[in-house]
């Protein structure tokens, strides 16, 4: 797979201090990626200089393997960012073709209208949608050009829950033919539910990248959850190897792991008295905030 974009030992400092610290990092094509962070760790600084709207202070930036800058480069990306400017005395639909008209290959208006729930708001003033609805617009606005990648800066941020599932079915259709897709989002259950991969930064550097999966096993460890019999205690489970933590609901029991393999042979090979067992690791929101917060502390 080709790489979509390419970080090279990038920094990026501001009056001496660094917002982006010495950060590598190789996106392939196709890919749902969610860039995650606290505030002020460095996720505006990089999506800023992915785009070329910034320049690194050391260290290079490749987009579609060629100059972010590059006009065509330009023409097969989209971005929506955080702040979202409506142009005055235009209507929705007459604002998605002026965006259409700065593309060689756009998206019909039907189907931009369509992807971003705006069908009946065409002939509405943009000015004077709600805030939610300014945020489907400009979803709308960076989709325009059908790009190969699309930058989404808290999408779904004043969205309802019926947009915000348009949006989530949107992207995966996008991502199923081939695009690229960058998102910053604080709801992490978003993160967990479209991402391909997830990248944690903090301080300007990478803490944490894989799946959601991944990132989720590797910080809050795994659960094995079980109904247990008559008999087992506590002491027990405790002693087993690889047990962190025990947490009783009756007669349902939760224990944490970070090796569940070896503590399901532990349980098998003492032949613990259990039934409807299950495995499954802790949430993204645990996970994120195990490993921002050793950084907080620091």
């Amino acid at each position: 797979m080709k790489a979509a974009i390419q970080l090279e030992r990038v920094t990026k400092t501001f009056k001496g201090k660094k917002a982006v610290d010495d950060l590598s990092l190789t996106v392939e094509a196709g890919t749902v990626l969610a860039l995650l962070g606290p505030n002020g760790a460095g996720k505006t600084t990089t999506i800023s200089m992915i785009l070329g709207l910034q320049q690194p202070s050391s260290g290079k930036v490749k987009l579609l393997e060629d100059d972010p800058r590059s006009p065509k480069v330009r023409d097969r990306i989209g971005a929506m960012l955080q702040e979202i400017s409506v142009i005055d005395n235009l209507k929705v639909g007459e604002t998605i073709n002026l965006f259409r008209s700065y593309f060689s290959r756009p998206l019909p208006l039907d189907q931009l209208l369509l992807i971003s729930g705006l069908e009946k708001e065409k002939d509405k003033m943009a000015t004077a949608l709600s805030g939610g609805q300014q945020r489907r617009l400009g979803f709308a606005m960076a989709a325009a050009g059908d790009p190969d990648i699309i930058f989404l800066d808290e999408p779904t941020v004043g969205m309802d829950v019926t947009s915000r599932q348009l949006f989530w079915d949107t992207i995966r259709a996008m991502a199923s033919r081939g695009k690229t897709v960058v998102l910053t989002t604080h709801y992490l259950e978003e993160a967990d539910q479209l991402a391909d991969r997830i990248v944690v930064i903090d301080r300007g550097r990478v803490i944490a990248d894989g799946t959601p999966s991944e990132i989720k096993a590797g910080t809050t460890g795994r659960i094995i959850s079980f109904t247990a019999g008559a008999g087992v205690t506590d002491i027990a489970l405790r002693r087993l190897p690889g047990v962190t933590d025990t947490e009783w609901s009756g007669r349902r029991v939760k224990l944490y792991s970070g090796d569940t393999d070896r503590l399901i042979f532990a349980l098998v090979e003492n032949r613990i008295d259990m039934r409807d067992i299950e495995i499954q690791s802790g949430g993204l929101e645990e996970a994120f905030q195990a490993l921002v917060q050793p950084a907080k502390e620091a």
